[in-house]
């Protein structure tokens, strides 16, 4: 096997499809405040989108929620599932109790360690009567970042915007 000429450095994008980003909204935008910076539609490509920001510089994540502009045509960005994304929190407990009192639903088994030993617990793919907000279909990991982590952001947010 030859050296790999390149690395991966972090996330850049997620997208998500739903038959109606309204209710990507709900969750993305309303509950874990991502903010939307822009929106993209295309005919050709069957997408009507908005791109939301999480982090900022070099840690930025573009989230896109997509919903097609006719689900009978292709591609259908909706139809592709997510088998799950991860998300660094820095405060599980805390996130957990708060979403849970918005109608956030959580899939089985709490807070507990993942295979990468740190806390974690899953946002369940789909709403209930009981929890009528969840991830539409994409199983969300939330993942409590180690300090050194929440230290990186921190010292990221607190430095001076470069133009």
């Amino acid at each position: 096997m030859s050296i790999r000429p390149f690395k991966v450095l972090g996330i850049q994008q997620i997208a998500i499809g739903g038959l109606d980003k309204t209710r990507l909204q709900k969750l993305w935008v309303e509950m874990l405040g991502l903010e939307i910076t822009s929106t993209f539609k295309s005919e050709r490509e069957n997408v009507d989108e908005d791109i939301c920001a999480m982090g900022s510089g070099p840690f930025k994540v573009e989230v896109d929620l997509m919903q097609p502009l006719d689900p009978e045509k292709k591609p259908a960005v909706h139809a592709t599932p997510l088998n799950h994304i991860g998300l660094w929190i820095d405060k599980l407990p805390e996130a957990v109790a708060w979403l849970t009192a918005q109608g956030v639903r959580f899939a089985p088994g709490g807070i507990r360690q993942g295979a990468a030993g740190f806390d974690i617990t899953f946002l369940h793919p789909k709403a209930n009567d009981e929890f009528p907000i969840s991830g539409e279909g994409v199983l969300i990991e939330l993942v409590q970042a180690p300090e050194a982590v929440v230290q990186a952001f921190a010292a990221l947010a607190a430095q001076p915007s470069q133009p």
